[in-house]
């Protein structure tokens, strides 16, 4: 089966999940994102998609996200709509199809699609006719760009990514941010992929294979290379009994003394919004090993290299 990621020519033609593409096509993102970064940092950015228009579909709350897709793009020099969803024909009974057909015949270039149900970005990418359909996030099945700026923060700081231990820890059930991570991870190597979090908020291994999933944390993070931490929607940690926010901190909380526990040398990273002191100490958040600040920077050159995959010819 072919995958409606990749045009006739074998380019990127959308990008919708990393699951399936491979080493090489990741890698080659992952290096255009850092070279991007070298050339910003020179002051030397070019203008890729001068002349280019890229609207932004979202139908879930990201602030960040969102932001980080609108710099990227007006940095390369795109012009960027942010598209009012609330006052939108959609509101009123127009199709998704619809709506993307009306906007792609006002020449955009690219939509970068956010929404609550799976399969949405692929579903409109089919209907696209020439416009590029990003996913910026889709229920709990995908996040590919917030997984590249993961791997490039990660082979920013070990090197590599080839052979490392990796903990995954929260609701990684409904993560879709766990899920681009693994599938980005295994492409590229990682050694031993570990995802843990209360029983009632993990996944079937089935759906991990070659990952060890449980419920203890002290054994999932020990002699880890790489910690990444989850939001824990406060929300549905009411739907588990008997784990209030200090008994879920006390048994998955990152803090100094479990961090111990990982190799030395271990980086720490969540993709926000953090919940101090359920998910995190503060003073690990913001302690050495943290690199929760690079990967939001990191998240602008990802999605730069994505852009300019996709709409540069």
């Amino acid at each position: 089966m072919s995958d409606p990621q990749i045009d006739a020519h074998g380019r990127l033609r959308h990008l919708l999940t990393l699951d399936g593409l491979g080493r090489p096509r990741l890698t080659a993102l992952l290096d255009r994102a850092a070279a991007l970064r070298e050339a910003a940092r020179a002051g030397h950015l070019p203008a890729l998609l001068a002349g280019r228009t890229v609207v932004n579909l979202f139908f879930e709350p990201s602030t960040r996200t969102r932001t980080s897709f609108e710099l990227a793009a007006r940095r390369l020099g795109a012009l960027v709509v942010n598209f009012d969803i609330a006052s939108s024909s959609t509101s009123k009974g127009e199709t998704l199809e619809d709506t993307l057909a009306t906007l792609e015949a006002m020449d955009s270039d690219a939509f970068v699609v956010r929404h609550k149900e799976n399969g949405t970005p692929a579903r409109l990418a089919a209907h696209a006719r020439r416009a590029a359909v990003l996913n910026a996030g889709d229920g709990n099945r995908a996040h590919p760009t917030q997984g590249l700026l993961d791997l490039l923060t990660i082979r920013d700081h070990k090197g590599r990514i080839d052979g490392l231990t990796v903990t995954i820890c929260g609701d990684v059930k409904h993560s879709r941010v766990a899920r681009s991570d693994v599938h980005g991870l295994a492409a590229l190597g990682a050694g031993d992929i570990r995802l843990c979090g209360p029983s009632a908020l993990l996944p079937a291994a089935t759906e991990f294979p070659g990952c060890a999933v449980g419920d203890d944390f002290d054994a999932a993070i020990a002699g880890a290379d790489v910690v990444i931490m989850l939001r824990m929607q406060k929300e549905r940690m009411e739907t588990l009994p008997g784990l209030d926010e200090a008994d879920y901190f006390a048994r998955y909380g990152l803090d100094r003394a479990r961090l111990a526990r990982a190799r030395p040398e271990a980086i720490v990273m969540h993709p926000g919004p953090m919940n101090r002191g359920i998910e995190i100490a503060p003073e690990v958040a913001d302690g050495a090993q943290s690199v929760i600040l690079a990967q939001v920077a990191n998240g602008i050159f990802a999605r730069m290299a994505v852009l300019a995959e996709l709409l540069q010819h």
